[in-house]
């Protein structure tokens, strides 16, 4: 946890030179950190980690002039639609910064490098109109060229105070880097992606279709959805700013929607298959059935806490089902899941992003095998997981999950006994709260009273 923040809330933000020390007390001394690993079973403390890592970083945005080489990285916020604020992402150092808004390269690392990676990325911010995509502006066009270029860019930030360095004192919020309000950002040359440059100047190309034809070329998703929300593709006069947590929602959901009208043409597989793949203490179970295509997504999370800040739009009260299961450290998960048939769902799924991140790992594995199949996808969330990261690490670790070996059963309930040495709820938790699991069920007992 944070002690001798000397004046540490009271100058955040504030102008100025800091002489204040900014000190983390050591995570195994805090007695709040123990208290809170005591009652959750949390191995680590998230505003520990969180506190650390600002206090490593603080020094280095002590300034209304930040330069450093931007990963690519921008970002459009959703307050105040349609009038938004935009920016560059930019760290105070140069060189190969890639990885910092490169959530793909992530997979494998620790919170506390996560969290780095957050921490370097300076966010300035102005307020723009989202009709500015096709009108112009300085600082738009120059974003928009920062979106297109292949490799980290130099760039320079004149800000109009220094940033303000917020330390969020709730373990389960995400988290983001310094802020501050933007006088002026100009960006130097790199190389330019031929491929989102050739997208963006076609203005009579749908934006769906150039979203698909960008990722058919092997553009990362996490570039596309960048350039997507600075309002790059698509017929010149309908492009608008799209907020980056919408535009990660939108790519995810207008590729899986493709790649599922491609599915649905593939034959079955002839068996039932379970993969299992774990990464910050989420545990992932996906079963993949000999049946045409449909989704399900549920999580199960250990802490409900985590869960509704996750998740800011999900309506705790009608959305989300308690679980009769009881963990030995006293957990009672609560679940939270929707689904699809073999059509295109028509509303919005109660799971957020995280639905169509896993609906685009599901549909882009069975198009690449050419194969067909119904895809329930589960997922644990333990107290290890201690801060929510992104919907990315749902795309990434369902990836990962379908690059393992897998087990192969004969029957539905042969791979639900299977789950069951893998999950900590009971395979009986899971059929209640699922609607294909339950589907699968009832059909199997119409079969054998036929």
């Amino acid at each position: 946890m944070v002690s001798t923040m000397t004046g540490m809330l009271g100058h955040l933000g504030t102008p100025g030179v800091r002489h204040d020390p900014i000190v983390s007390t050591p995570e195994r001394l805090c007695p709040m950190c123990k208290r809170v690993q005591r009652l959750s079973g949390e191995e680590r403390c998230a505003i520990h980690v969180k506190a650390a890592t600002l206090a490593a970083h603080h020094k280095e945005f002590d300034t209304k002039q930040i330069s450093g080489s931007s990963p690519p990285g921008v970002f459009v916020g959703r307050f105040g639609y349609p009038k938004v604020y935009v920016g560059p992402m930019v760290p105070p150092v140069s060189g190969d910064t890639e990885i910092l808004d490169t959530p793909e390269w992530w997979m494998g690392k620790g919170f506390d490098e996560i969290v780095d990676f957050r921490y370097s990325l300076l966010r300035g911010y102005s307020r723009a109109n989202v009709f500015d995509a096709h009108k112009g502006g300085r600082l738009i066009e120059t974003l928009q060229e920062v979106a297109m270029m292949t490799k980290p860019v130099d760039t320079e930030l004149v800000l109009t105070r220094p940033p303000r360095k917020i330390l969020d004192l709730r373990e389960d919020s995400q988290p983001f880097g310094p802020i501050a309000p933007l006088d002026s950002f100009q960006a130097g040359n790199s190389s330019v992606d031929d491929r989102i440059e050739k997208a963006f100047y076609d203005g009579d190309l749908v934006a769906d279709d150039a979203v698909l034809q960008l990722y058919r070329d092997g553009i990362l998703v996490t570039r596309i959805q960048r350039a997507f929300s600075l309002g790059m593709f698509g017929e010149n006069k309908r492009r608008k700013l799209v907020p980056t947590r919408w535009s990660i929602t939108a790519v995810d959901s207008n590729l899986s929607l493709r790649l599922m009208a491609r599915v649905r043409q593939h034959p079955l597989i002839d068996k039932y298959r379970v993969y299992k793949y774990t990464y910050l203490d989420n545990t992932y179970v996906g079963i993949l059935t000999p049946e045409s295509w449909r989704f399900e997504w549920i999580e199960a999370w250990f802490e409900p806490e985590l869960l509704a800040t996750s998740f800011p739009d999900v309506n705790i009260a009608t959305d989300v089902e308690n679980s009769n299961y009881v963990s030995p450290d006293g957990h009672r998960p609560v679940m939270l899941g929707d689904s699809e048939g073999f059509r295109d769902r028509k509303t919005y799924a109660k799971p957020g992003g995280c639905y169509y991140s896993a609906r685009l790992a599901v549909s882009e594995y069975l198009d690449a095998t050419r194969r067909q199949a119904g895809a329930i996808m589960l997922r644990e969330i333990h107290p290890g997981y201690i801060m929510p990261v992104g919907v990315w690490n749902v795309r990434e670790s369902l990836r990962a999950l379908f690059k393992t070996k897998y087990e192969q059963f004969d029957t539905m309930d042969a791979a639900m006994n299977y789950l069951s040495t893998i999950f900590e709820i009971p395979k009986r938790g899971w059929i209640e709260n699922s609607a294909l699991l339950q589907k699968a069920y009832f059909q199997r007992k119409i079969n054998e009273f036929n």
